[in-house]
């Protein structure tokens, strides 16, 4: 074996060497590996926005966990979330899960405001208490298409105050 060849051969084991790096660091922080480590509850949403599987799990800003999946429930029309928390996360029965945008331009996640119970959630239960996501982009546009009156109702207090802002007082000297 020339140098050539050897040096070649040594390149070669190193490349790969990285590559089965790289591809073990995406797998750990997909949120795939979370599922050997964790316990499974499920969330129903009116909406979900944003959130797809792989999106965080947080509790207090905090990534407790990763969604595994989402599917409508064809009786409800809401839809069912499974999350994924790491086993050492307790999580109490009287907990709220809300859907969290991440920001104007995209995903959300998934934010657990523990209750106060004594009781804990386990595998295969459920947070009855959510909120789901809300559509912005709608609140918005139909507080600009009604031209910035929804929900505005008239202070009967204010109504006259300007009545007589323009009458004369009287002759000005």
């Amino acid at each position: 074996m020339g140098k050539g060849q050897i040096f070649e051969s040594i390149v070669g084991v190193a490349v790969l060497a990285v590559a089965i790096a790289f591809l073990a660091y995406a797998y750990e922080t997909s949120g795939r590996a979370l599922t050997a480590r964790t316990y499974s509850l499920t969330a129903v949403f009116g909406r979900i926005d944003g959130v797809t599987p792989g999106s965080e799990v947080r509790i207090a800003g905090v990534k407790v966990g990763a969604v595994s999946g989402s599917a409508l429930d064809p009786e409800t029309f809401e839809a069912r979330v499974r999350l994924n928390v790491a086993n050492g996360v307790v999580v109490p029965e009287d907990s709220v899960a809300k859907v969290v945008s991440d920001g104007l331009l995209g995903g959300a996640h998934i934010a657990i405001e523990p209750g106060g119970s004594d009781v804990m959630l386990g595998e295969g239960d459920t947070i009855a208490i959510t909120q789901g996501s809300v559509d912005l982009l709608g609140l918005a546009m139909q507080d600009f298409t009604s031209g910035g009156k929804s929900g505005e109702a008239p202070v009967p207090e204010a109504e006259g105050a300007a009545s007589g802002v323009n009458d004369p007082i009287g002759d000005v000297p």
